[in-house]
């Protein structure tokens, strides 16, 4: 079994299970290789096996699983190394929230075992794809969360046109404006008041950012229409965000967005589903009052 492993910097609460981890997969006589900065890092915390280095996107290609150690931030980083080639992530969290990271630092080993034994699942995450005349983001032009617009030089509110196959759907002003993937519905679009959407659901989510019209409501549209943009305002320069990458456009670049060709497979344990990732992150069902009461 070959295993990537792709990470960030993390307290040092976490190394005991970081070894753990590596120690566990020695065990089970896994290659390992280590993203190369990332390898650089663990040196001098953790008693690092024997294991090859890896700085690219082809290297990653030839093994069976990529281990994502950090939030879901680190997540989206490995997505960018994994892109088309299907390999199945596993998050591995050290970060806060971990939607994408569900699989708690303490769980390592049992996870392991759930891998081992394939006792464990794939969920096809969409990605959307942002087409524009200049090529923006060159061969990186896809996100697994979300697409934002936002102003950039100036206080001042955006205007923001939307299109959906062609038809106009509304002029937003706002700060803002976010266009999510189900995955992302947990993200930044969750908080700025949108839906949650169920992977698999085949959406996306529109969503403005503070918008000054208050009946400018988040909109749900199958994730098999084109989304067009155009965005003017006072400044001449906007930023345009997928996931962690960030570009300048000014109002003659006109933004499509699509679904992308590929997707990302998210390894879930058997265990775990993604309706117990909903209630325990976001702690529903949990009544604070009696929790205060006993306290």
């Amino acid at each position: 079994m070959k295993i990537a492993i792709y990470g960030r910097a993390f307290g040092d609460e976490y190394s005991p299970y970081i070894q753990k981890l590596f120690d566990k997969l020695v065990k089970i006589s896994a290659e390992i290789s280590v993203f190369e900065p990332f390898y650089e890092y663990l040196s001098p915390k953790i008693n690092l096996p024997e294991c090859g280095v890896f700085k690219s996107n082809g290297d990653v290609r030839q093994n069976d699983f990529v281990f994502s150690i950090g939030g879901d931030g680190t997540f989206l980083e490995a997505t960018a190394l994994v892109r088309d080639s299907e390999v199945p992530i596993m998050g591995i969290n050290t970060g806060r929230l971990g939607f994408l990271s569900s699989v708690g630092i303490d769980e390592t080993e049992q996870a392991v075992d759930s891998i081992v034994q394939k006792k464990y699942k794939l969920d096809k995450r969409t990605l959307l794809k942002l087409e524009t005349d200049n090529n923006l983001f060159g061969s990186e032009n896809y996100a697994l969360n979300e697409l934002t617009i936002h102003r950039k030089d100036t206080a001042s509110m955006v205007t923001i046109h939307a299109y959906l196959d062609g038809n106009f759907l509304n002029s937003y002003w706002a700060d803002g404006l976010i266009v999510a993937t189900p995955t992302g519905s947990t993200a930044y679009s969750m908080s700025c008041g949108g839906p949650i959407v169920l992977p698999g659901s085949g959406n996306f989510v529109i969503n403005p950012v503070a918008p000054h019209n208050l009946t400018a409501r988040p909109i749900v549209v199958p994730d098999d229409s084109k989304i067009t943009l155009r965005v003017e305002g006072r400044s001449d320069a906007f930023l345009v965000s997928l996931d962690s990458h960030t570009e300048t456009i000014d109002s003659e670049t006109e933004l499509s967005i699509i679904k992308n060709d590929f997707h990302i497979n998210l390894l879930r344990l058997e265990s775990h589903s993604y309706l117990d990732t909903i209630r325990n992150k976001l702690n529903w069902g949990l009544d604070i009052r009696e929790r205060g009461k006993k306290n």
